[in-house]
């Protein structure tokens, strides 16, 4: 069995690409800090899921310990490398931003690092869609600039993308940066609009609305988005025979690097998404309209094009389908009537 190392395998995406990896027949290692910027016990309770698979094994660090994950590639020595570990929230950024400068650079300067000196075959990356900031221009295209990030995570994962590119260039290291829509579905994170609406209307509270509700994300759900990983993670990116240092195209390079969209394509409205949630829940949300808040965008929505051509495949659940499979997840795993 061939070697992926997954960072962050406790989380969200990574405990769902552990899975779909390991019935694709590879050995996971995976690698998790198991922090508390949510719910520790959701982090085990997926974590409790993988452990008992033989081709499973867990390593608990952060990315930002030098020594450990040195030691770490030193005995494991990957070949493939899915970096899902990161610092997430836009909002969370706002009140605590050194955080997002130690995991999500630090920590991926050090695991650039050991890519580089252990001749890591693909190095697979999340990006994310906030990239995008102050371009309005839709669908977001790969080849569009994302030089106006507007929250400090954003800037972070903006500033990943750089950095592997000069790893790519200087190094000749494969890597593929994947900027991820707004990914929902079982298991997922807490501090998310769909967990957070859920839970409020259960418990007969009532939800922040920001901006009215007149916010378009595109929201992409999780079996589309390993489904993309996995599939990417096979292609290892080679440089561009075409590429124009005149003309340069940002997703790709005459190094071997790659970013591609992972979106549903189909934007959807805030106010449409909530009306889903009480559909599926059978229970009407009392709403706290609220104006806009800071780092936060308009709408999103993703031109998958770049990802079909290459790997043959684009995002296609349907919210109704995706919010319906998460309700009975959250019912089930809660106890929630």
């Amino acid at each position: 069995m061939e070697k992926v190392l997954v960072t962050g395998a406790a989380g969200f995406i990574g405990f769902h690409l552990s899975k779909k990896l390991i019935e694709e027949g590879y050995e996971v290692l995976g690698l998790d800090s198991l922090n508390e910027y949510y719910d520790p016990t959701l982090k085990q309770a997926r974590l409790d899921q993988l452990l008992p698979h033989k081709a499973f094994r867990f390593f608990k660090m952060k990315l930002e310990d030098r020594s450990a994950l040195e030691d770490f590639f030193n005995k494991e020595n990957p070949p493939l490398v899915v970096n899902l570990a990161a610092q997430a929230g836009v909002r969370y950024s706002l009140t605590h931003p050194h955080a997002y400068i130690d995991s999500n650079i630090v920590g991926f300067m050090n695991l650039l690092e050991n890519c580089r000196n252990h001749q890591v075959k693909h190095l697979v990356y999340a990006s994310s869609s906030s990239v995008y900031g102050l371009n309005t221009q839709m669908p977001f295209s790969v080849s569009h600039s994302t030089d106006h990030p507007i929250s400090l995570y954003a800037a972070t994962k903006k500033a990943n993308e750089m950095m592997a590119h000069s790893y790519s260039h200087l190094y000749n290291l494969p890597t593929t940066g994947l900027r991820f829509f707004t990914v929902y579905g079982p298991w997922g994170r807490p501090d998310m609009a769909l967990f957070l609406f859920c839970k409020a209307i259960l418990e007969g509270r009532s939800i922040d609305v920001f901006n009215q509700g007149r916010m378009r994300r595109d929201f992409t759900y999780i079996d589309d988005i390993v489904e993309g990983v996995s599939r990417v993670l096979k292609r290892i990116p080679k440089p561009n025979p075409t590429w124009d240092s005149a003309k340069p195209d940002p997703a790709n390079s005459s190094a071997p690097y790659k970013l591609y969209n992972i979106g549903n394509h189909q934007p959807t409205e805030l106010l449409y998404f909530i009306s889903v949630i009480e559909k599926c829940l059978g229970r009407e949300a009392k709403k706290n309209l609220l104006p806009m808040q800071a780092g936060d965008v308009l709408a999103t929505y993703a031109d998958v094009n770049d990802l079909a051509n290459d790997v043959g495949f684009r995002p296609s659940t349907p919210v109704e389908e995706g919010i319906a499979r998460f309700v009975d997840w959250y019912r089930e795993y809660y106890k929630a009537i």
